[in-house]
């Protein structure tokens, strides 16, 4: 891969940890972007020497502002992972707005408001790449998770639709959609729920991290321009998409 220039979102803790370093070690300078944890970006930062910055990728402000002294101190992005995101499980019957709308604007709204500070200039340099994590739960819906499901569902169309605006220009726009991943998130499942999703993935265990940062860095390298608007499904065959 060429010097890059990445962004991550959520990328200092659980599967944003992961492709920080994954694309570092490909070479480029990254940038991973926090909101709430100060002491985990700091320990981040320690460990990998990767640059930090804290803002909140649901208020469109913050993300200019945020991206614009990015590129102030790294030079223009070449690379944007919209990896931030947060759960409200709910049933739909008990869940109030505040969750519906707690979760779209993190998981959906940043995914635009985000893209929409680095595409320009990607389209009129003729390089760029956007990779969205979305999630198994975007793809077949999940009992408890209106919330989380549509907006992992919308960022795939998302991913389709601008993947068709960028494509003739160089910049390429594709998803990946993770399945159980062994992360935070994850490990506050109940253990007697966890075994049980266990039991439905059909490699037998739960994902890693670095699963899904190969297949960010593989997205993002140089020679993947002949793939957009696609969506890679990672979930160790718990679910086949068609």
């Amino acid at each position: 891969m060429a010097k890059r220039t990445a962004i991550v979102t959520g990328g200092t803790r659980g599967i944003g940890h992961a492709i920080s370093i994954a694309l570092k070690n490909a070479g480029c300078t990254v940038a991973a972007t926090y909101h709430g944890n100060d002491e985990a970006a700091k320990a981040f930062k320690e460990e990998t020497g990767i640059h930090v910055y804290k803002w909140d990728v649901a208020d469109y402000a913050a993300c200019k502002a945020g991206v614009a002294e990015v590129e102030k101190e790294h030079g223009t992005t070449d690379i944007l992972v919209n990896n931030a995101g947060i759960t409200r499980d709910a049933m739909f019957h008990k869940l109030t707005p505040e969750q519906w709308q707690q979760v779209i604007r993190s998981d959906l709204d940043s995914v635009f408001n985000m893209s929409h500070q680095v595409f320009p200039g990607m389209r009129e340099r003729g390089f760029g790449r956007i990779v969205n994590i979305s999630s198994i739960n975007g793809q077949k819906g999940q009992m408890g998770q209106t919330n989380y499901s549509a907006a992992k569902a919308g960022m795939i169309g998302f991913t389709r639709a601008l993947a068709q605006e960028g494509a003739f220009k160089g910049v390429t726009v594709n998803a990946i959609a993770p399945g159980y991943i062994g992360t935070d998130m994850v490990a506050a499942v109940p253990e007697d729920v966890l075994k049980k999703i266990v039991a439905q993935i059909p490699v037998g265990r739960l994902g890693e991290p670095e699963d899904i940062a190969r297949c960010v860095a593989f997205l993002a390298d140089d020679n993947a321009g002949f793939i957009t608007g696609s969506v890679l499904t990672a979930n160790g065959g718990q679910y086949i998409a068609a």
